[in-house]
């Protein structure tokens, strides 16, 4: 009896210490920082390649998503069945919409029901593999661009793109099992046979029927089977249940799936204003059931959520890296974004390390968010870490310096629809059209106008955050300066002085003194602690600057030039300490591709002159093709590639998280953080789809710098108040003559304005 105990005591001693090394292995074993069902970091899954710029599920397509991606991206198939039942990647049933099957065999459109639903077209089946040699691959969505459409892409089997391409990861997904059945066609028979011969790692389905054919007919160590929603009120085909319903019960979907592929409404849904609402549970629950979450639907250039700032890499990092959870994959079309987004931009808080260094200045504040120079704007990008904040000065007719985008009320303000606006006027040295100027109005005036955001590319439908479209109230100069002051955050503020000349000849205001003066009453006179720095495109106000302060002085060269003369940078550096130039005079365009790059910027830093670019934004429409339609492909080419000392943006927060990019810290070169290549992207255009030769910008000469001296300021005559009858011209009559000029401007003003309600 004794024996037994101590053999008892010495078996319980020995599953205590096992215990005790198994958590002691445990502890020392890193936690992953990834809350995916693995720990695993999320796969990036390229759907069809590279699909968001060249002809989807093509040669090029699949090679450059190799070439720009995560070492294991996940190559996507979409399998199509051809009439002698071989499999190829094509995106749809129907080929007419991303091929040339219609120009290559305009007679053989057929119908068929789809689902129930009777659909037309060019249909896989009715087509032999040595039929579709002839047909070519082009763009599916016609917002993309048409000029690969000519480089005789072939339609690629699943063979051939797994032979071809050797992805790490090859996704097969299978949209429409149940209509091949019905065309007695068996998708299953030939991914059993294709498995033989090919690594396929995962299938997908929207098709509950499809699965349960081929449950148990790979082996032990077949793909991973996926189920695909479609949207929850859409029915699946072959349980003529809801997708929403099927959502509900995710261990039903267990019993034949390992994961399900969701559209991001799924987990992140959206308002009718695309907002974000508050996140579902989905990725919780199918982890809970034990099933993989990968998510549909991303691209760069699509409209996304407005809190998104238009900014895709937020929006990955919204379902990876939330703080609550991760999805385990993202099926993208541009998979360049997805792996930055997963690689360089995950898990860093804002006060991570800075990897590089150059000034973030904002443009109007983050006018990208806001109306430009308000206060919400300018709070937010400080918040979004902004390096300076910008004002641009005009002035009231009572003297004030006020910070605003434009000379011009009716670009910033919704005026047209006030009593104001019959202080319209045409000004030619201004502009051909009549506007409200801010010297036409008094600061009090000026302070009860409503703000409104900018859409610079409403025509297009993009449109900047409506539900705070205008928010916020206008600055003053002194009020902008004062909020600088008590940010701990910057180190500077930017003050742009335009149209001196014009307002001290026919205004009698003196914006160089009225911003002097404010500066000064401000405390920034005897205050280092915040730098400076006033910029103009005329080199006399920056002549009158040097004069009368020590503050430092940038010159902006507006025009796209292409070459600068060593002459013409030395007469800079006799009245600047840095200069701004245009993105197109570091990068030259010719319809949306880069062509080359200057020497303008090495030039200008040769002579110790920082050099600042304008303009960044972020909506896919603002970068050429090579940036691929994400704003931060652009900055890194500008930052890392060209080597400018500092971005101009009206999403600061953009710019100021490429800083943090942990993927610059790293010895090897990440294909996905290489700057883009100048004329690289034209090299893949066919000859004849290449853009014709555009003239070259202008080479800034010394003629374009030097500048007569500022002329004095002119008393202004009295009058009555600005904008009534006695200030506008007159007509014999005597009675008041509005020129239709004036009209047309306040009429397009009014109707702006609408828009922007």
């Amino acid at each position: 009896m004794r024996g037994l105990l101590r053999a008892s005591s010495l078996l319980l001693c020995g599953v205590v210490l096992i215990q005790l090394l198994a958590a002691q292995i445990n502890a020392q074993k890193p936690k992953s920082p990834w809350p995916t069902l693995t720990g695993d970091p999320p796969l990036v899954i390229a759907r069809g390649g590279f699909s968001g710029l060249f002809p989807d599920s093509s040669y090029d397509a699949y090679n450059f998503a190799m070439l720009t991606s995560v070492s294991d991206v996940v190559l996507w198939c979409d399998v199509q069945l051809t009439k002698d039942a071989l499999g190829i990647c094509f995106p749809d049933l129907t080929m007419s919409n991303a091929s040339s099957i219609e120009v290559v065999y305009p007679t053989r459109q057929k119908s068929y029901p789809v689902n129930g639903v009777p659909t037309s077209g060019w249909f896989t089946i009715d087509f032999s593999l040595k039929d579709l040699k002839a047909v070519n691959l082009i763009r599916g969505i016609l917002s993309r661009s048409e000029k690969f459409d000519g480089n005789s892409n072939p339609i690629m089997t699943v063979q051939s793109v797994a032979t071809q391409m050797k992805p790490s990861f090859f996704w097969l997904n299978v949209q429409h099992d149940a209509f091949y059945a019905q065309q007695n066609l068996s998708m299953s028979s030939f991914l059993i046979a294709a498995s033989k011969t090919v690594p396929i790692d995962f299938i997908s389905s929207p098709e509950v029927n499809f699965f349960r054919k081929i449950s148990g007919r790979f082996g032990r160590n077949g793909p991973s089977l996926v189920f695909r929603f479609l949207g929850q009120e859409e029915f699946e085909p072959t349980t003529n249940r809801t997708y929403g319903s099927i959502l509900s019960n995710l261990t039903f979907v267990k019993t034949f799936a390992s994961g399900i592929l969701v559209p991001k409404s799924y987990i992140l849904p959206l308002d009718d204003q695309q907002y974000l609402l508050p996140p579902k549970s989905l990725v919780q629950d199918a982890h809970k059931a034990g099933l993989e979450v990968f998510v549909s639907g991303f691209a760069n250039d699509i409209d996304i959520a407005h809190d998104y700032s238009f900014d895709p890499v937020s929006e990955y990092l919204s379902f990876v890296d939330n703080g609550n959870f991760s999805v385990d994959g993202v099926l993208s079309d541009f998979p360049i974004t997805a792996s930055a987004s997963l690689d360089c931009f995950s898990h860093i808080g804002r006060n991570a390390t800075k990897q590089v260094d150059f000034l973030v200045i904002s443009k109007n504040g983050a006018s990208g968010d806001y109306p430009g120079c308000t206060d919400v704007a300018y709070e937010k990008a400080i918040k979004d870490g902004a390096d300076v904040i910008d004002c641009s000065v005009q002035m009231s007719s009572d003297g004030t310096p006020i910070c605003l985008s434009s000379i011009d009320l009716g670009n910033s303000t919704t005026v047209a629809l006030t009593a104001f606006r019959n202080r319209s006027t045409t000004v030619p040295e201004l502009g051909s059209l009549g506007g409200i100027y801010t010297f036409s109005l008094t600061w009090p005036e000026i302070q009860t106008l409503t703000p409104a955001i900018s859409n610079p590319y409403g025509v297009f439908r993009l449109f900047r955050n409506p539900n705070q479209k205008n928010a916020g109230k206008l600055f003053s100069l002194s009020d902008f300066l004062n909020l600088a002051k008590n940010s701990t955050s910057l180190s500077g503020v930017l003050i742009s002085v335009e149209n001196a000349a014009y307002l001290r000849e026919n205004q009698g205001l003196d914006v160089v003194k009225a911003v002097l003066d404010t500066l000064t009453q401000t405390g920034y006179s005897n205050n280092t602690a915040t730098k400076v720095m006033i910029q103009s495109t005329n080199s006399s106000v920056l002549v009158d600057f040097k004069k009368q302060s020590q503050y430092e002085t940038v010159y902006k060269v507006e025009e796209n030039i292409r070459d600068i003369l060593d002459s013409a940078i030395e007469d800079i550096k006799k009245f600047a300490d840095a200069v701004v130039i245009q993105k197109s005079s570091v990068f030259p365009l010719a319809q949306s591709f880069i062509t080359t790059q200057t020497n303008v910027v090495e030039k200008l830093q040769k002579s110790q002159l920082p050099v600042y670019v304008e303009l960044f934004q972020n909506e896919f429409l603002s970068q050429p093709y090579d940036f691929f339609a994400d704003a931060t492909v652009e900055i890194n080419s500008y930052i890392t590639g060209a080597g400018i000392n500092g971005t101009i943006t009206e999403f600061p927060f953009t710019a100021a998280r490429y800083k943090r990019n942990l993927c610059l810290g790293r010895k090897e070169t990440i294909p996905y953080m290489a700057p883009a290549q100048p004329g690289a992207l034209l090299t893949l255009v066919s000859p004849t789809s290449l853009p014709p030769a555009q003239a070259p910008n202008p080479v800034f000469t010394d003629a374009d710098v030097t500048e007569p001296p500022l002329p004095p300021v002119t008393a202004k005559a009295p009058t009555s108040t600005p904008g009534t009858p006695s200030t506008n011209a007159q007509a014999p009559s005597g009675q008041t003559r509005i020129t239709l000029s004036v009209l047309l401007s306040v009429f397009a003003m009014v109707l702006a304005s609408l828009l922007l309600l």
